[in-house]
């Protein structure tokens, strides 16, 4: 076994033992943070892969933008673990059987790359000339945005409408906070800003009483 095999081995055991964590940590913050460790393992993973793009790409979106966001919707919702676990054997029988569903899915479609005794189907071969670079990164951007350029669009989409629920999410309204209304401020009318009062003149006062007032 050589050093790259040894890598491999090790990333994915550290890979599959954060990913355990994630589902068992009792604490939502240690949870993040074991997801945060095991997309640094899957990034890792893809390195010894020759695929440095998709491994920055996954450092730099999820461990820097999204798992930040993670922490700050987990930290601003204070949410109560106890009253979570109150219905676990409640809802278990209907867990269960769902992941029981998924891992057999799972099973027959990844059992189905294995299978012996098959011919081989035909693959397009491209030939790099020699002395030429090539570029993963340009080809992936190539083949991303013209042949599955609609499937990201609707991830795009999908990340949106992720962030505005955690905005609406961590929305809430305290007592004695002001704010303004921008649909009042766009309905505002110049007579409901502005009121004019009469006020009587003020009287300069006679010159008589002021010099008595001064003699006095």
């Amino acid at each position: 076994m050589d050093i790259r095999t040894g890598f491999f081995y090790l990333f994915s055991a550290v890979l599959l033992f954060a990913a355990f964590r994630v589902i068992t940590a009792r604490n939502p913050v240690y949870a993040v943070l074991f997801l945060v460790l095991a997309f640094f393992q899957a990034a890792a993973i893809w390195i010894l892969l020759k695929a440095e793009f998709l491994a920055i790409t996954l450092v730099l979106v999820y461990v820097g933008a999204v798992m930040v966001l993670f922490l700050f919707v987990v930290m601003m919702l204070d949410i109560n673990v106890d009253s979570l676990r109150a219905g676990f054997w409640k809802h278990f029988p209907l867990a269960a059987t769902i992941g029981v569903l998924i891992a057999l899915e799972m099973a027959a479609v990844l059992m189905g790359g294995f299978r012996i005794g098959e011919e081989p189907r035909s693959v397009p071969v491209q030939v790099v000339q020699q002395g030429v670079q090539f570029s993963n990164t340009k080809e992936l951007g190539k083949l991303l945005y013209s042949q599955y350029l609609y499937p990201l669009e609707v991830a795009a989409v999908l990340l949106l409408v992720a962030i505005i629920a955690a905005i609406a999410l961590t929305l809430r309204k305290r007592k004695g906070t002001k704010y303004t209304n921008s649909s009042d401020q766009v309905r505002v009318r110049a007579r409901d800003r502005l009121r004019i009062v009469q006020i009587e003149p003020t009287r300069v006062a006679e010159p008589q009483a002021a010099a008595v007032e001064v003699k006095a």
